[in-house]
């Protein structure tokens, strides 16, 4: 018998049978033993929860994730908007349509206020007569206007001037509860043609109340500059918010200044003004200026010229000498004002300044090129401002004291 019929499992064709169930069995187990478990299974059988509640939980924390991150992306998105609205390069933009665009709001932002902002229409009409100087302005009628009263109606009227003299205004008549009053009212005004260029028509439209201040509804401002007043003007003019009141226009004065220490004499030589602000009935003033000298708050000097007939653009050229010593330079306060001579009443203060150190702006400059130029006229032009504002900077002291009353 050959070797190979004692091997077992064979056969004499060189094939090999199945091994018995015991030697598989032998061989199997240790197979399944070395394999290392599943680490989320183990993890998982840890956590006493059924499998159901940890993945709803599970999704729910994703969903927390994914909303966060849509929100992060979103923020993102819009501080990149901004910046690129905020970075647009003005030197690129053609075209006054696009610039506009940048200072003005989007349409959907204002279509809410464009109700609030609405205030009416005026209509008028302008004639100018070079001949005699004057100014013809008719108030026609209004329209649309904003209503003021708890009813729904305003009480409309209409206040006229130019701002070359605030002064002068005239009202129209009150028309009761409506919101589109007719007028038909004309007034004159004095003006001549040189100051036509620089002054401003306006008209304010206010609601009377009876016990209480008027409310203005709105005012048109026209600049007469623009307007050519060889044609009579009649047109319709949105009204807008009331501005501030603007400072009445007082006029301009020149004058030089030249200090010599050695000599300690200061000149002042008053030269010309002009533009200034009407006083009488003629539209005219009858000017002279006052030069005054205030040592510690005290009035010290004083000189003045003469006077010019009915000019508002005087001419004087007339020189003050005054003996001020090096010492006391620094504690000088120059006044000048300008005055209205008046044959019946009294005289009337037309504007005012001062220079010194303590004074400001172009009176400041003024004092302090006078200073560091000794011997040598320093000549400018200056603007008036009103009396009971540079006496209240000034805070002159009085001489003489009020007895105290007796107890």
């Amino acid at each position: 018998m050959s070797s190979e019929a004692h091997l077992p499992g064979a056969m004499a064709n060189g094939t090999t049978t199945e091994a018995p169930s015991s030697l598989s069995n032998s061989t199997a187990t240790p197979i399944s033993t070395t394999a290392q478990p599943n680490f989320i299974d183990s993890l998982l059988n840890k956590i006493p929860l059924p499998r159901w509640a940890l993945i709803a939980i599970v999704v729910a924390v994703g969903l927390v994730l994914l909303l966060l991150l849509v929100c992060i992306i979103r923020c993102c998105c819009c501080r990149k908007k901004r910046k690129k609205k905020e970075k647009v390069n003005l030197r690129s933009l053609n075209g006054t349509s696009t610039t506009t665009s940048l200072v003005q709001p989007d349409t959907e932002d204002i279509e809410c206020g464009l109700e609030d902002e609405k205030r009416g229409r005026l209509q008028y009409s302008l004639e100018y007569d070079f001949r005699n100087q004057e100014m013809k302005v008719a108030v026609k009628q209004a329209a649309d206007l904003k209503a003021m009263d708890s009813g729904g109606t305003s009480d409309p009227y209409v206040i006229v001037y130019l701002t070359s003299d605030i002064r002068k205004k005239y009202e129209t008549k009150v028309h009761r509860k409506t919101l589109s009053p007719v007028f038909n009212e004309s007034f004159v005004f004095q003006i001549p043609q040189a100051d036509v260029t620089e002054t401003m028509l306006v008209m304010q439209v206010y609601d009377f109340n009876r016990f209480s201040k008027h409310d203005i509804i709105g005012e048109m401002r026209l600049p007469l500059g623009d307007v050519d007043l060889h044609h009579v003007m009649e047109q319709w003019h949105e009204l807008s918010a009331a501005s501030k009141i603007e400072q009445e226009r007082l006029g301009e004065i020149c004058f030089s200044l030249r200090y010599v220490p050695s000599t300690s004499k200061l000149t002042v030589v008053i030269i010309e003004a002009k533009k200034l602000k009407r006083m009488n009935s003629q539209g005219l003033s009858d000017p002279y200026v006052k030069v005054q000298l205030i040592l510690n708050k005290k009035k010290w000097k004083r000189k003045k010229t003469s006077v010019k007939k009915n000019t508002l653009s005087p001419y004087f050229n007339e020189a003050f000498v005054f003996e001020v010593p090096f010492s006391l330079i620094q504690n000088v306060d120059l006044v000048i004002s300008i005055w209205h001579h008046d044959k019946v009443t009294k005289d009337e203060q037309i504007g005012k300044l001062f220079l010194s150190c303590r004074a400001t702006g172009n009176q400041l400059r003024h004092w302090s090129d006078m200073l560091a130029n000794p011997r040598r006229p320093m000549a400018q032009w200056h603007s008036l401002q009103p009396a009971e504002e540079m006496d209240k900077t000034l805070g002159l002291k009085t001489r003489f004291k009020l007895p105290l009353p007796n107890s």
